[in-house]
């Protein structure tokens, strides 16, 4: 491959700044078509005239503004159903959320989510047996999503920085909604009394997460508790792996907030 020196690739850049069009810069110089573009493009996303290249990106990059309510919601699926990919194949990292195909309005939540957030980014499903994955790619992903590391959630720390404990706190039920639709449910559960002599069916419904990551759980906890609902915790023996949300009062919450999958 011939090497182009500074003082071509500087005569090239006149030229083409002079108004003088590519292909014509490329035969008086002796120099590859495709070169020629190559250094147009550079020499003008340096000087800031590329289309964008003053729109910021990511919000902890440049301080893009970030719809909150949307990266709650991406970040619940996230600790739930998803994870990163760093791919030598790939040139950028990818969100891959999982979901199940008997809820595709949760899938379809997701994409709009990851929409908001990375609104330059395009995004895709891939179908899987019984779910697709939801994607993205973005070379801000570990920006947005520090809790990305070696190994399952459950084996590591998982903890918020303190700019997301902020857009935590300013949409709790977007973080709830987002855990629940991906590690979570709403069932309805029956029991029987005896009323007068007589055995009456009771149904009740309740929230259930289960995640085998303490960290998971507890952030779950405490936005609950953050936004008035009681909860209590759920244990196989000692170790423990479910939150439930049973009590009438706190249900309605969730029902009004969260409600059945979809």
């Amino acid at each position: 491959m011939k090497y182009h020196g500074s003082e071509v690739r500087q005569k090239a850049l006149t030229l083409l700044r002079s108004g003088a069009k590519g292909a014509d810069v490329a035969r008086q110089l002796n120099v590859p078509r495709g070169t020629v573009s190559y250094w147009l493009h550079m020499d003008r996303f340096k000087r800031g005239e590329c289309p964008g290249s003053h729109h910021p990106t990511c919000h902890r990059c440049d301080g893009a503004d970030l719809n909150g309510s949307a990266y709650a919601y991406l970040l619940g699926l996230y600790l739930g159903d998803g994870h990163v990919s760093q791919y030598a194949r790939h040139r950028v990292p990818n969100l891959v959320i999982t979901l199940d195909d008997s809820w595709p309005g949760i899938q379809d939540e997701a994409e709009t989510a990851m929409r908001e957030v990375f609104p330059d980014n395009a995004t895709s499903r891939v179908r899987r047996a019984g779910c697709h994955n939801v994607k993205v790619h973005s070379k801000h992903l570990l920006c947005l999503f520090p809790q990305h590391g070696p190994g399952k959630k459950h084996d590591r720390e998982i903890a918020l920085e303190p700019w997301q404990q902020m857009v935590v706190d300013s949409n709790p039920w977007a973080l709830i909604r987002g855990l629940v639709h991906s590690d979570g449910c709403r069932i309805t559960n029956w029991t029987t009394r005896l009323v007068a002599g007589e055995r009456k069916r009771y149904e009740y419904p309740r929230y259930f997460l289960a995640n085998k990551s303490d960290d998971i759980r507890k952030l779950f906890g405490d936005t609950l508790t953050a936004v008035g609902v009681q909860w209590t915790t759920l244990a196989r023996g000692s170790d423990p792996f479910a939150i439930s949300v049973a009590r009438r009062a706190s249900v309605a919450l969730m029902d009004a907030h969260v409600g059945p999958k979809h």
